[in-house]
């Protein structure tokens, strides 16, 4: 056990192992603790942090780790913490901005058991479900799917079919969630609040096992998949009372060098009305790949103005790891 062992969920909402079709040993065991140490002068540095903490799971025999993006990106040192108290350092691998999963490879054998991939589709809904975290059966709860939708971040980033859960685990950054045959089938990304039954309740978003499928052959070998980067502008956008209010610009992004401003309301892009961040990022991806000019119609002290930014790949603004 490693030195994050000090809290515990509530008896009540932790797993009860005789009902299970699995080993639940076994399962906790693939679970590792991630400690990162980020570039100070980052982009991410700013909004994420230098220092961040979260799970991975192991997905294959070899150690392989299964993460959020967000955790490892532009890591300069990343630790690694198995339940039997191994320490590795770790190498980040691949970090697929498009679905948000990361991939850790260890430097050295972990000795920990590998989770199975099993299909995010579901039959039902609601659905019993297992989050696991780092540090055995206490760091892991019983939890219920509750919706299967899409999800669309102010940071440029839409996930369909994402997986709601609740009770929230509250350590829930790089989870796992896992069926009722002990199979993984999502990755924790974030708390968020959604409407079950008519109130509004904390849950855990997953990022879905299945868009992992189709990419981690890509992932593993190049670092990346086949599909060409999507445009990225570097403007944070929320949507509020029926508008698109930007409200953050990155550094040395498109957005910033074009004169965009926090503040600006988002009316069109390309000349088509925008009403919904979903249709805010679907319509911007519509246009091509990284490279693209964007043309943007903004309402700005009660002016309608039109600026045109340049995209780019966002991942040429990120800080890489180097292997020593």
């Amino acid at each position: 056990m490693s030195e994050h062992q000090e809290w515990a969920l509530p008896k009540s909402i932790q797993i009860k192992p005789k009902t299970l079709d699995f080993d639940l040993n076994e399962a906790l065991d693939s679970l590792v603790f991630i400690r990162m140490e980020a570039f100070e002068d980052g982009l991410t540095a700013a909004t994420l942090g230098t220092q961040r903490n979260g799970y991975g799971v192991v997905i294959s025999p070899d150690g392989l780790i299964l993460t959020i993006g967000y955790l490892i990106t532009e890591a300069s040192k990343i630790w690694i913490t198995t339940n039997q108290g191994v320490v590795l350092p770790g190498f980040t691998l691949a970090y697929d901005q498009t679905t948000g999963f990361g991939l850790i490879q260890p430097l050295g054998s972990l000795g920990a058991p590998h989770l199975e991939m099993g299909s995010s589709a579901l039959s039902e809904i609601p659905q019993k479900a297992y989050a696991l975290g780092h540090g055995g059966l206490a760091h892991s709860m019983e939890t219920q799917i509750i919706a299967k939708q899409e999800f669309v971040g102010y940071w440029e980033y839409l996930v369909e079919n994402a997986l709601y859960t609740t009770p929230a685990h509250p350590h829930w950054c790089g989870a796992a969630l896992v069926n009722e045959r002990g199979e993984l089938i999502g990755i924790g990304s974030l708390l968020v609040q959604q409407e079950s039954k008519g109130q509004v309740v904390e849950c855990n978003m997953f990022v879905p096992i299945d868009l992992l499928k189709p990419i981690l052959d890509d992932l593993i070998q190049q670092g990346k998949t086949k599909a060409p980067p999507r445009p990225w502008l570097g403007m944070y956008t929320v949507e509020a009372e029926g508008q698109l209010i930007i409200s953050f610009i990155t550094p040395g992004s498109p957005a910033e060098k074009a004169g965009i401003k926090d503040g600006d309301q988002v009316i069109k892009v390309n000349e088509k009305r925008v009403f919904t961040l979903s249709q805010l990022w679907q319509t911007i991806w519509g246009l091509g790949e990284a490279g693209v000019k964007v043309p943007l119609s903004l309402a700005r002290d009660g002016e309608l103005i039109s600026i045109t930014p340049t995209s780019i790949d966002r991942n040429t603004l990120l800080q890489k790891p180097v292997m020593h």
